[in-house]
């Protein structure tokens, strides 16, 4: 089934051509959804509450971009809203599939997997772990990560800033880096 033809028959509401959609992209936005989720169970409600988005919203796709891009989209603002509604964001902000992980090769060791990393993104506490997510692997700025999480944007660069070290620190403790010699920090390989 062509995309066009898919796009039709969800619009049109055939259950078919939902199913196809969902069996497409289904595991890529779980791997979203899992990157902010506190646990599996979560993740996995995000996931179901960002497909019935996008399946009541998929008449509004104008075809200007990539359809994974826009399921994305919806899928990390699902995930944000369900996180500010359990108040777990809030909480943390207060305290002060890896698909879409982009790392330089040349800059982490060969033995350092991009599931890894994610398993390590997830031991940081809730506010930290969304601004990383956000910002060094959906590309939101921070100015636009500081409108979608009502929070200052100096707020966003410091939760940046100390999940970034954070992270770091349990690549470390597991072993699953080195600690740089030159000051230099390892997660420049975020390329952000």
């Amino acid at each position: 089934m062509t995309e066009e033809v898919l796009l039709q028959g969800c619009i049109n509401n055939e259950p078919m051509a939902q199913k196809e959609l969902y069996q497409k992209y289904n595991s890529k936005m779980m791997s979203v959804c899992y990157r902010f989720a506190h646990n599996r169970e979560d993740a996995e409600d995000m996931l179901q509450e960002g497909f019935i988005k996008v399946f009541s919203q998929i008449h509004t796709f104008r075809s200007q971009g990539a359809l994974e891009g826009w399921i994305r989209r919806i899928m990390v603002h699902t995930c944000i809203n369900h996180l500010k509604r359990n108040k777990k964001f809030n909480e943390s902000v207060d305290l002060i599939h890896a698909n879409g992980l982009q790392v330089r090769e040349d800059s982490v060791p060969s033995i350092v997997q991009a599931k890894q990393v994610i398993e390590c993104i997830r031991l940081l506490p809730i506010g930290y772990r969304t601004v990383l997510n956000l910002y060094a692997l959906e590309g939101y700025s921070h100015k636009e990560i500081a409108t979608v999480l009502d929070i200052e944007e100096s707020t966003s660069r410091s939760q940046y800033t100390r999940a970034r070290q954070m992270l770091e620190d349990i690549l470390v403790k597991q072993k699953i880096i080195q600690k740089p010699q030159n000051k230099v920090s390892l997660l420049a390989a975020f390329g952000r």
